[in-house]
This record gives structure tokens, C-alpha cells and sequence, in this order.
């Protein structure tokens, strides 16, 4: 299998993140990286554009020569295909939790959160536009207020004891927003204790770059 990613990008490091979990775990992951460097326009170019022709990352080359182009869906096969301790339970209750907890995450914060970065410094090039980050940066803060009191009921993970793929596309886009130097997690502090400790770990601290 091929990876087609590129650093830092919230999506592929939502996959980056899964995957260093996995290892950590003791999983072997048989995995080629290919960076795509999305600053210099590869993600647009045919032999990109053949893979995925969103021109999106991440991309997953499988062994049958097929593509997966969404990251929640390249998370959902390799927890399928790669032997070993999993991230998302097996019991069907708290499977079904995990998967909505993620889901809850995604649609009322990360997805945002993304644009949000692009209104106000993207590192893409895109326009700037306050007024549209201001507004996004305020339709995120009832999902922040989620994450809080789901925390503070439980943690010291998203999903309880062990981390799970609501906490690594949570932390792959709270590491996106970093990159326009602003901070909207407010008064916070579960949330902002699981941030810390989340980024602080040996197998993950080399991945958080800035």
C-alpha cells in the first residue's frame, strides 16, 4: 500500500495520527509514505488528478491498485486489514458510540475549523476574509463546549481510557489552527488538558512540528 499525504494538512494528519496510535500498539504497518507537496500545486497535477480527481489528500493506493480518497474511510480499512489492537471497539454499542462521538466532532467542529484556518491565513494562499473566519470561529464554540463537558464526565481520552479517532482528527485540527496563531478554545481547561497531553505523548510529540 501507498499513502499519498503531505505534513501538517488536518486531514492526512488525521491519518498520520491514526497510524502512529496503531504502531504504538504494536501493530506493523506495512505502509509506503508519499509526500505531495501541495505548496508547489502537486496535488493538482494529471498523476494526482489520476489517483483522486478532487485533488484532495489523503490518498490511499491499494494492494488491488484502487484508490480511497477519504480520510475516515482510508481509517475504516486499514482498522479492517491491519492485524493487531484496534482503535474503534468491537462491541457493536461502543462502536456505534465511537463512530458518533467522531462523527460529532468532525461535523460540528473540524470541518469549520478548517475553513476558518483558510479565512484567516491560509496556508494556501486562499483570500483572507475576518468577517467569515469571525463568524465560523462562533458556530464552533457550542462543539468545544461538547468536548469540555464530554471530558470532564470522563477522559482522559475523547472515547475514555484510550485514545480513539474522535482524538485524532480533533488534534490534527487543532494543529491546523495553530498555524494562524490564534487560540479558540477559551476557558477550557479539560479541554485544554487533554490538548497538552494528547500532543505530549513519545509517539505522537514528533508529528506536532510547530
Amino acid at each position: 500500500m501507498k499513502l499519498y499525504t503531505v505534513p501538517l494538512a488536518p486531514n492526512p494528519m488525521r491519518v498520520t495520527l491514526y497510524l502512529a496510535e496503531r504502531e504504538a500498539m504494536g501493530c506493523e504497518i506495512a505502509i509506503d509514505r508519499v509526500i505531495v507537496n501541495t505548496l508547489k500545486g502537486a496535488h493538482k497535477q494529471p498523476e494526482h488528478l489520476q489517483r483522486n480527481p478532487w485533488g484532495t489528500l489523503p490518498v490511499l493506493e491499494l494492494p488491488s491498485g484502487r484508490y480511497i480518497t477519504e480520510s475516515l474511510s482510508i481509517i475504516d480499512y486499514l482498522e479492517a486489514v491491519i492485524s493487531g489492537p484496534r482503535l474503534v471497539p468491537d462491541e457493536p454499542e461502543a462502536m456505534a458510540l465511537a463512530r458518533n462521538l467522531e462523527r460529532v466532532v468532525e461535523m460540528r467542529i473540524t470541518y469549520d475549523l478548517g475553513w476558518y484556518v483558510h479565512f484567516q491565513k491560509s496556508p494556501l494562499g486562499l483570500p483572507a476574509n475576518p468577517d467569515r473566519a469571525a463568524e465560523l470561529a462562533g458556530r464552533i464554540q457550542p462543539g468545544f463546549d461538547f468536548v469540555e463537558r464530554h471530558l470532564a464526565q470522563g477522559g482522559p481520552y475523547l472515547g475514555g481510557p484510550n485514545p480513539g479517532v474522535a482524538d485524532c482528527t480533533l488534534a490534527a485540527f487543532l494543529q491546523f489552527m495553530r498555524y494562524t496563531d490564534t487560540d479558540l478554545l477559551g476557558d477550557r481547561p479539560a479541554l485544554r488538558a487533554w490538548d497538552s497531553a494528547y500532543r505530549a505523548r513519545d509517539h505522537v510529540r514528533s508529528l506536532f512540528l510547530l
